[in-house]
């Protein structure tokens, strides 16, 4: 099975659209080098699902970025998921024990989402305060509030997956089947912990809802993005100026530059500054 994908699905009988995402791959180079603990992974584990359950129904349209922040010992959750379902992520977290429940955790607070156009440019937010005590919850909230639709929400993350099931309740489902949204639910509930990404698409799928005449469309491959590129901050270096640039460098023998969205960190001496502003060669790493 494909380590990385988010598959669209359709119950042709009712008016109910699902997406269903696995992360293995991705989400442990998004985990690679960032010594979470365990609660804090799993929150943001559950952000990276929901951020590609969203960005699959804007595909090819719009870059999405999600975040939550809070007044607990979580104060902030973020990822990103572009139009080519490229994806990164971050958490911030106080330091020491981590106990309570995952709302305790994150304390009172926001979701924001916000939605870059591709062709456009331009930007539109929406944002929720915090409702409910689990993740799945809160996302539930930010989806009827935002969608204007019930949904129903799976989520699940550990140190080697994060994989997520998502339900949409359409305008005409009622007149479809009355029944059909309370029935389809119920059954996702029996979804365990982890199954999502230890099952094939189809076999989840059929193990959940076995009476349902179902439409599977083609999976989409989701990738970590987060490449390394000295570049982009010589070229804010050089923005700032020499004389700022020389005035850091005196200060503290070097430039340091932390990009905690993808936890890098870019160094430069004297030599590389120099050559930054007097030769143009890129700085080395």
């Amino acid at each position: 099975m494909d380590e990385n994908i988010v598959q669209r699905f359709l119950f042709e009988d009712l008016d109910i659209r699902g997406r269903r995402v696995v992360l293995k791959g991705a989400w442990r180079e998004m985990l690679a080098g960032r010594q979470y603990p365990s609660e804090v992974a799993g929150l943001l584990g559950h952000t990276a699902a929901v951020a590609v359950l969203l960005g699959a129904h804007r595909k090819d349209t719009a870059r999405l970025t999600l975040q939550v922040q809070g007044s607990g010992p979580v104060r902030l959750l973020v990822v990103d998921c572009d139009p080519e379902l490229r994806i990164r992520g971050m958490a911030k977290a106080d330091e020491g024990p981590l106990d309570g429940s995952e709302r305790a955790l994150l304390g009172d607070g926001r979701l924001a989402l916000t939605l870059e156009e591709s062709a456009s440019g331009k930007l539109y937010q929406s944002h929720v305060p915090l409702e409910g005590e689990t993740m799945e919850a809160i996302f539930e909230h930010y989806l009827s509030q935002s969608e204007q639709r019930p949904a129903f929400l799976r989520l699940h993350a550990d140190a080697e997956s994060a994989s997520g099931l998502l339900l949409e309740k359409m305008p005409a489902a009622d007149a479809r089947d009355a029944d059909g949204w309370n029935r389809i639910t119920q059954l996702a509930r029996t979804l365990r912990a982890g199954e999502a990404a230890a099952l094939p698409p189809q076999a989840l799928l059929t193990r959940l809802f076995p009476d349902e005449l179902l439409r599977l469309f083609p999976s989409d491959a989701v990738h970590y993005h987060c490449p390394y590129d000295p570049s982009n901050v010589e070229d804010m270096l050089r923005n700032l100026g020499r004389s700022e640039v020389d005035a850091i460098l005196a200060e503290h023998g070097e430039v340091v530059i932390r990009n905690e969205m993808c936890n890098h960190v870019y160094r430069f001496d004297a030599d590389s500054v120099a050559a930054m502003f007097t030769q143009g060669k890129p700085a080395e790493r």
